[in-house]
């Protein structure tokens, strides 16, 4: 592996390592790791202003009370109709005579935040609509703490042509993992990245055990508590199959080289394998505090950001091989990933709709991948070298979304027939 050019997630190369209270912009402020964030900066004033805030729209009065906690300057919401909403609520909140701030609306709101004036843009927008603001932020010059993780892997080679070397940090729990791992040793000595899954809640099931597994059995996850498609993604795997690609993308390394172990305490997140046999893992008990601080903080630590384990009590960590006949996603992913252009796009957009029908009783559970499945066979094999545009991937993501559509509806009738 070549030293040249440096990945975009890179911990000896900092693409900004300006001093004093660092300038924040978050979007996805209302959601997980929005509100955890923003716990984060009321934490520590001393270190980090958040300037300003955007939000899907349906969380108006969460949205003003943060407004008004970081006195921010401007917030923007994706849906235009919840203006009305969102201005009464920054009324009720700000007092008499208190300057409101300034609201914007609209699907390109959120890009217009991520290229404002800011040391580091948070993305943690959910679903593939985090493109945009993820590409504004990186041609503005933004450090990018990347919590969106299907910006890169549907965006990929737009997202690698605009990134500068070091410029993304990444928020995920697993590469916030390989990131600090990778600061240990140099990029020539790496051997290995072996990225952790709990296994989900169906650990242990083969497929012909997970056929009639439940709506409310794929939500109940063992250690982390999330939103209904992430986690059915960790039931099924399918987002163990993204992190893939996108370890794959942040830091360079052949999917080949890229490993993923069953884990089900979730206390070591990742590890990196260095050439001279040595492991290096990186723990803390199942808190996104860690990953989150490291997005905005890095090269610092922000002290107390997350729980440190208790050694005084026993405990004991397992790892297992994955069973890639019960859970084929990761198999797949690597496959599109391979592909690239628009193929992780389709994967990603067809798993989206997918999981919604799974979720509206549409589809069974082992029914999500073998749809996912044809619809990436569908798609074929992308021309080698194709040039990839911000509208061919919206475009494959449409067709996948339809063609997910149907092929989800032709099962349900078929199984009613």
């Amino acid at each position: 592996m070549s030293d040249s050019p440096a990945p975009l997630a890179d911990p000896h190369l900092l693409f900004d390592t300006a001093d004093g209270r660092r300038d924040l912009v978050i979007l996805g402020s209302t959601g997980s790791i929005g509100t955890q964030a923003i716990d984060l900066v009321l934490r520590n004033p001393d270190r980090f202003r958040v300037t300003a805030l955007s939000a899907a729209g349906s969380r108006t009065a969460l949205l003003a009370e943060q407004a008004h906690l970081l006195r921010v300057n401007t917030v923007a919401v994706a849906d235009p109709g919840a203006v009305p909403a969102l201005r009464e609520a920054l009324r009720e909140r700000y007092g008499a005579g208190e300057p409101l701030p300034e609201i914007l609306a609209g699907p390109d709101a959120a890009a217009t935040l991520a290229a404002s004036e800011c040391h580091t843009v948070l993305n943690g927008i959910t679903g593939s609509i985090g493109l945009a603001p993820t590409l504004a932020a990186l041609e503005a010059g933004r450090t990018l703490a990347l919590a969106n993780k299907e910006s890169l892997i549907v965006g990929g080679p737009l997202v690698k042509a605009l990134a500068a070397p070091g410029q993304i940090i990444p928020v995920d729990s697993e590469h916030a993992a390989l990131f600090q791992a990778l600061a240990a040793g140099k990029r020539a000595d790496v051997r290995k990245l072996v990225v952790t899954a709990s296994g989900g809640p169906f650990r242990g099931r083969t497929r012909e055990e997970l056929a009639d597994v439940t709506r409310e059995q794929a939500l109940t996850h063992p250690t982390w508590a999330m939103g209904p498609v992430i986690t059915i993604n960790s039931a099924t795997l399918v987002n163990k199959g993204l992190e893939v690609i996108e370890a794959h993308l942040l830091y360079d390394i052949p999917f080949d080289r890229i490993e993923v172990v069953v884990h089900p305490q979730s206390y070591v997140h990742s590890m990196v394998e260095f050439t001279d046999g040595s492991t290096l893992a990186q723990a803390t008990p199942p808190d996104m505090g860690g990953p989150i601080a490291i997005g905005l903080g890095w090269p610092e630590r922000v002290p107390d950001a997350a729980p440190a384990f208790d050694w005084s009590k026993a405990s004991t960590w397992e790892f297992f091989p994955l069973d890639t006949e019960a859970f084929p996603s990761v198999g797949l992913a690597r496959h599109v990933g391979t592909l690239g252009s628009t193929a992780p796009a389709v994967f990603n957009a067809a798993n989206e709709e997918c999981v919604d029908a799974f979720l509206a009783g549409q589809l069974p559970f082992n029914g999500i991948m073998d749809t996912v499945t044809a619809v990436v066979t569908e798609h074929g094999t992308p021309a080698p070298g194709t040039p990839l545009s911000l509208a061919d991937v919206l475009e494959a993501e449409t067709w996948a979304r339809a063609r997910a559509r149907e092929l989800s509806a032709k099962a349900t009738a078929e199984a009613r027939a």
